[in-house]
């Protein structure tokens, strides 16, 4: 593996035939390599590429593509391995400075695997960021790969001829079809690349081992026993056989290169192992070792990167795909596991083996298994991508403890759960029942506000624990989905049906008295003594034919979205034979609304029951059962709505609120908060309402400044800024309702004196009308990129924390969804006759912010506290913008991690 000597960035990322590229600029010691492929492509690409069959041009190129890059000329190159495989450059034409003619040049034995347009998007992706809004290109009319290349972009074409020739232009602006156009690129080329993982025609277990215990060995039986329908081989340096696979003393020494690698090594080995398996030419790593430290993780990762190869683990159980024709079970579980249509990727493998054992004990069984182990590699945005094209698979579970890329994963799950049920643990909730201890943006929001608003915005289902999940994935396996929250609750037992309408009403469910028609059916059915209200008490005198009735009767009626039967064994059904529970499996299986069980006498938390060609969940506690119902609910309102768009915003002036930003960072190279003036100008940039203000230096200033916004009387409100002061009220910075010179001097003199030698300055404010004081913030994560917070505010925010969140950039569905979701919310809608607030205004509000946000990633933090908002518009009161250095970062850029 020779890597070239040199710190150029580079990105990894797959061809549409799955296999890996290394994406850089190019640099001057690359002129030889550059020359090569020239050289090596035929007269007829040379043709088409320079409209000359004259090598002469392609040196040419080779020079300019060669000298160091300069402010608009920008070079790259891909690779694989020590083969060069295309290159892609642009030129910014004279006097345009947004316009730049690019040119691109593929081998000729890697055409029509995605090089050439995986190229541009990189170039695309490097245009932009220097400010280039439009390529354009010449191209001769038969050339007709080039052109679809340029027309298959996704990006807004154009095309004229003069002669044989043909003149593009490619607007660069991003967009939905864009983006689209990349996702259905990255999806055809990622399903390629996991084939040999997930479907491998031959597999070679390296590292059996000769004792029982081995892991290895454990691997390499169970791909034995699981009845794999390829090629099977070990690796051991001493034993000629291996439970009867035949054994080969090293990598190269094998009969032919497998799909598929498992290492079962120790870690010391693992990366001269990888070294040996990438020289064969092996296309996929199973590593199921574990305890490798940071210098052999990074061997590892560079040996897969280098020779084109998916890793999955290292510190994995293993894989597995139960399909009939594959067979494959590399792991090195206990317990196969069963067929079936559940997709699970896991992190933890004590986490697999719970899931693989609970959902074969319901039947659901999987699909495909994937432990990701410390997931170098293969993620859980991997496997959805498989799922999405697996026609088995029709559930999808993840385990996931991190996320390398979470903007790729909210847009492949929105698109995903809209096909299927995409479930979760919401592990590692550290912050659950925090209170913020601040007042800003920062400070209220957490890991677990994040992980939720991505979970809620993709339609992901996040349950609290295992248990949960399985229970959950019962229901949405099961069931068909509500059509909204009202639930009926039925029981033999009044104890046991009130305990379920509490469960159903604490996990956000109703359940609403029945209509009086829906009672008097329901009376003529039951036993003497049964209640017909809600919950439906039949008495434990119900016998199976009733309880038939009495369901087939509620499940019906308009006013209910889902049935709940409790039930519990008594002496009566006993003595008679009666089966309760048989009542409910035998109802007609084409029925809309879903049917769940409450059996508390049972072991399982939840198990299936057969209902002639289908199923019934039933759980040992409602609560199971009722958080069950509230999953499957929120799942159907989210598959009921409309997606969202992003709506255009008028009246934004990016560049100039870059070019703020840029200024305070060239003078504050390590960041820090903005002073009021540039605070306010940037709310301008973006058109977001504020109280007017003015800026005093001395108290003169206050008084003029006060009579220009709020005439000779007043009212007006000081605010004191101290550099750095985060709590204005707590430390007395704040002075409200001023009225006249002396008081406003006053004033003025208690701030010096309090903030003596901190005083920077003093902000003028007409005094706000009344209207209700809300928190709107951004807060930019590393990983996940801007999250937007939304909620009441002023200094009620610390003690309610009411706060909800978003990640930008936000749709108007995720607009609607951040001003409902708070506890605040009815407020906003006018409560007990106050009249409700312009809601229009506060949606306009946060889009705005989520553009300032994604427009500016050095923007760290904005908080807008308090916004005041009244019937008549919305105003910020106080803003504080935090700003540091950022490198401009594509979230959908195609790379691998």
């Amino acid at each position: 593996m020779n890597e070239p000597a040199n710190a150029s960035p580079q990105i990894h990322a797959l061809l549409t035939d799955g296999s890996t590229v290394r994406i850089r600029p190019v640099l001057p010691g690359d002129h030889e390599r550059v020359l090569r492929l020239y050289d090596g492509m035929s007269a007829e690409n040379l043709r088409l590429r320079f409209f000359t069959a004259n090598r002469s041009s392609a040196h040419q190129s080779a020079d300019r593509l060669c000298t160091p890059a300069s402010p608009g000329r920008r070079a790259l190159l891909a690779e694989a391995g020590d083969e060069l495989v295309g290159v892609a450059e642009y030129e910014t034409l004279p006097g345009t400075g947004t316009e730049a003619e690019v040119g691109l040049a593929v081998s000729d034995h890697w055409h029509h695997r995605g090089a050439g347009t995986l190229l541009l998007e990189h170039l695309v992706s490097v245009a932009r960021a220097d400010g280039i809004t439009q390529f354009c290109a010449e191209a001769l009319a038969e050339n007709h790969a080039m052109l679809k290349v340029f027309a298959d972009l996704g990006l807004q074409t154009a095309g004229h001829f003069d002669g044989p020739e043909v003149h593009c232009t490619v607007r660069l602006a991003e967009d939905e079809t864009y983006l689209s156009a990349v996702d259905l690129r990255g999806r055809t080329a990622d399903v390629a690349s996991l084939r040999p993982l997930l479907r491998p025609r031959s597999v070679a277990v390296i590292g059996p081992g000769r004792h029982p215990g081995s892991v290895g060995r454990a691997v390499l039986r169970n791909l034995r026993h699981g009845g794999f329908t390829g090629r099977l081989f070990a690796v051991h340096p001493h034993a000629p056989v291996v439970l009867g696979v035949p054994t080969y003393p090293n990598v190269a020494a094998l009969p032919l290169t497998p799909d598929l690698a498992v290492l079962a090594v120790r870690a010391s080995a693992v990366p001269l192992v990888a070294e040996e398996c990438g020289k064969r030419g092996v296309r996929s790593l199973l590593v199921v070792s574990s305890g490798l430290d940071a210098q052999q993780a990074q061997a590892l990762q560079s040996a897969c990167r280098w020779y084109g190869m998916r890793l999955a683990g290292p510190n994995c159980l293993g894989v597995a795909n139960t399909d009939r024709g594959i067979g494959l079970d590399a792991t090195f579980a206990a317990d196969p596991p069963q067929p079936g249509s559940a997709g699970v990727a896991v992190q933890s493998g004590g986490v697999g083996i719970a899931l693989l054992s609970g959902l074969s004990r319901l039947g659901i069984g999987v699909s495909t298994f994937v432990s990701l182990g410390d997931k170098y590699d293969v993620s859980g945005n991997d496997l959805l991508q498989w799922w999405e094209c697996d026609d088995r698979t029709d559930l999808a579970l993840l385990h996931l403890e991190s996320f390398g890329n979470p903007r790729t994963f909210s847009r492949t799950a929105r698109r995903v759960t809209r096909r299927m049920p995409v479930l979760t643990v919401d592990a590692g909730r550290t912050d659950a029942g925090r209170r913020a201890a601040a007042s800003h943006t920062a400070a209220a929001a957490t890991s677990t506000m994040t992980r939720q608003a991505l979970f809620t915005q993709a339609g992901v289902t996040a349950t609290r624990s295992i248990a949960e999940l399985l229970e959950t994935a019962a229901l949405l396996h099961a069931q068909p989905l509500p059509g909204g929250r009202r639930i009926a609750v039925v029981s033999n037992a009044g104890g046991t049906g009130v305990l379920a309408a509490d469960a159903c009403a604490e996990a956000g469910l109703t359940v609403p008295p029945l209509p009086s028609a829906v009672t008097a059916a329901l009376l003529k059915e039951l036993p003497h003594g049964a209640v017909a209200d809600n919950p439906v008490d039949t008495t434990a005198a119900v016998s199976e034919d009733q309880l038939r009735a009495c369901l087939s009767v509620i499940s019906v009626a308009e006013e209910v979205d889902a049935v709940l039967v409790s039930l519990v064994p008594t002496a009566v059904a006993a003595a008679t034979g009666d089966r309760l529970p048989r009542a409910v499996t035998c109802l007609p299986r084409d029925l809309a609304c879903p049917i769940v069980a409450v059996l508390p006498d049972q072991e399982a938390s939840v198990r299936l029951l057969s209902a002639g060609g289908g199923s019934i969940p039933a759980y040992a506690d409602p609560q199971a059962a009722a958080h069950a119902l509230a999953h499957a609910v929120s799942r159907a309102k989210w598959l009921s709505r409309d997606t969202g768009r992003i709506p255009p915003l008028e009246g934004i002036h990016s560049a100039r609120a870059e070019g703020i930003a840029a200024a305070y960072l060239s003078a504050h190279p390590e960041g820090g908060w903005l002073e009021p003036r540039d605070g306010a100008a940037l709310l301008d940039c973006y058109g977001i309402p504020r109280l007017p203000w003015g800026w005093a230096a001395n108290e003169d200033e206050a008084v003029r400044e006060a009579e220009r916004l709020s005439g000779p009387d007043g009212p007006v409100v000081l605010k004191a800024y101290v550099p750095g002061m985060i709590h204005k009220t707590e430390q007395h910075a704040v002075c409200l309702d001023l009225r006249g010179d002396a008081q406003i001097r006053a004033a003025h003199r208690g701030f010096v004196t309090r903030f003596h030698g901190r005083l920077a300055g003093v902000l003028v404010q007409p005094l706000a009308e009344r209207g209700l004081e809300l928190l709107a913030g951004v807060v930019q994560d590393d990983v996940f990129g801007p999250l937007v917070l939304f909620g009441l505010g002023g200094t009620a925010t610390e003690v309610l924390a009411d706060h909800a969140a978003r990640l930008a950039p936000l749709t108007d569905q995720d607009v609607h969804d951040l001003i409902s979701t708070p506890r605040c919310a009815p407020l906003l809608l006018g409560h007990r006759g106050a009249r409700a607030v312009d809601v229009g205004c506060l949606e306009q509000l946060l889009l705005r912010l989520s553009q300032l946000a994604g427009d500016l990633p050095e923007l760290a933090e904005a908080d807008f506290n308090p916004v005041i908002a009244g019937p008549d518009g919305v105003a910020v009161a106080d803003v504080r913008i935090r700003l540091t250095p950022s490198r401009t970062y594509d979230a959908y850029l195609r790379r691998l991690r």
